[in-house]
C-alpha cells in the first residue's frame, strides 16, 4: 500500500488502497484522532482476500491529511449541552469521503466506520444513501447524548493533552488504550507501543483531534434520519466499551430498520485480533445481503 493524496471538498485527503481494484469497493473510516494505520494492515489484507478493494484514509485534522486552520471550539461548553460553532461537522467529513470515492471512480461502496468513523459512515448513508452498498457501524452511536456518553473516568483521561515528546506520547497512548481496550481479550502492549510510535511519527495533532470532537458534539442526534434508511446494515459493539457504551450500539441498531446487532462480550473500544473474524464475517454476510437483493 502506497500513500496517495487527493484534493477534495477544500481539503487534501491522504489514502491507501489494498486489493484488486476490480473487487467490490470497501471504504474504511477511522475514529477520533486516529489515522489510516489504525486499520491494521493484516485486517485489510484479510478483507482484500474476501474480494474487497479496500480503501483506508486519514480524516481531515488527522495524520497526513489537511489540518484545518481554525481555533478549537469550547469543548467543555459543548459537553455541557450548549450550542457551539464548530469549523466543520460530521457531514463535511462525510463529503470528504465521497470526494475520495469520486476521485477513485467509485459510484457505490460498502462503508465500515469505527467510533467517530461509524458516525461519519452514518452521515454518508443519511446524506447520499444511493452511494452506499451497505453500512457497518462499529463501536459507534447515533448522536443522541444519553445513548453514547462515556464514563467520567474515561473523559478525564481523554481530555488530558498528550505529551509532545515521542516517549511521553507513546506512554500516554498506551495508557489510554489500557483504559478503553477490551478486558475480555489479550492486550498486546508491544503492538500498541509500535502503533503509538507510528502515530506520533506520521503526525500527532491535538488541536485537530479537539476540532473533530467539536464536530461530533455539534452535529446533533441522527436518530430521526437513521430511521429513514433502507440499507443493509450491521452494528457491531462490545459489551465492555467504556468510551461509547454498549447502549450506543443498541440505539444505532434500533434506529436503522432491519439492522443486525452483533454483540461482542468482553470487547471494549478497540478491535482485538481475536474479534477480526467476527467483523470480517459480519461485513461479508452483510454485503451478501446486497447481492441477494439485486435483480437477477
Amino acid at each position: 500500500m502506497n500513500e496517495q493524496r487527493v484534493a477534495t471538498n477544500g481539503v487534501e485527503i491522504v489514502y491507501e488502497t489494498l486489493g484488486d481494484p476490480s473487487g467490490t469497493p470497501l471504504l474504511l473510516v477511522m475514529g477520533l484522532g486516529m489515522q489510516l494505520i489504525h486499520w491494521d494492515r493484516e485486517l485489510c489484507e484479510e478483507l482484500a482476500g474476501r474480494g474487497f478493494f479496500v480503501i483506508r484514509f486519514d480524516n481531515r485534522d488527522a495524520g497526513r491529511s489537511t489540518q484545518i486552520d481554525a481555533p478549537v471550539p469550547p469543548i467543555m461548553r459543548a459537553m455541557a449541552g450548549f450550542t457551539i460553532d464548530s469549523p466543520y461537522l460530521l457531514g463535511d467529513m462525510a463529503d470528504d469521503a465521497f470526494g475520495l470515492l469520486d476521485h477513485l471512480g467509485i459510484e457505490r461502496a460498502h462503508v465500515l466506520g469505527a467510533s467517530m468513523g461509524g458516525m461519519i459512515a452514518q452521515a454518508m448513508a443519511i446524506e447520499r444513501p444511493e452511494r452506499l452498498l451497505s453500512l457497518v457501524s462499529v463501536m459507534s452511536t447515533t448522536g443522541e447524548r444519553r445513548a453514547g456518553t462515556p464514563k467520567l473516568r474515561v473523559w478525564s483521561v481523554l481530555m488530558r493533552r498528550a505529551p509532545q515528546d515521542r516517549e511521553g506520547y507513546v506512554n500516554h497512548f498506551v495508557r489510554v488504550f489500557r483504559m478503553i481496550g477490551s478486558p475480555g481479550f489479550t492486550q498486546d502492549e508491544a503492538r500498541t507501543r509500535e502503533l503509538a510510535a507510528a502515530t506520533f511519527e506520521r503526525g500527532h495533532h491535538p488541536a485537530g483531534t479537539a476540532r473533530q470532537l467539536a464536530a461530533i458534539l455539534a452535529s446533533g442526534d441522527r436518530t430521526p434520519r437513521l430511521r429513514e434508511l433502507r440499507l443493509p446494515t450491521v452494528v457491531i459493539h462490545g459489551t465492555a466499551d467504556p468510551l461509547v457504551p454498549y447502549r450506543g450500539g443498541v440505539a444505532t441498531a434500533r434506529a436503522i430498520p432491519g439492522a443486525e446487532l452483533v454483540s461482542v462480550p468482553g470487547m471494549g473500544h478497540d478491535l482485538p485480533r481475536e474479534v477480526w473474524p467476527r467483523v470480517v464475517d459480519a461485513l461479508t454476510a452483510n454485503s451478501e445481503r446486497v447481492a441477494a437483493a439485486q435483480p437477477a
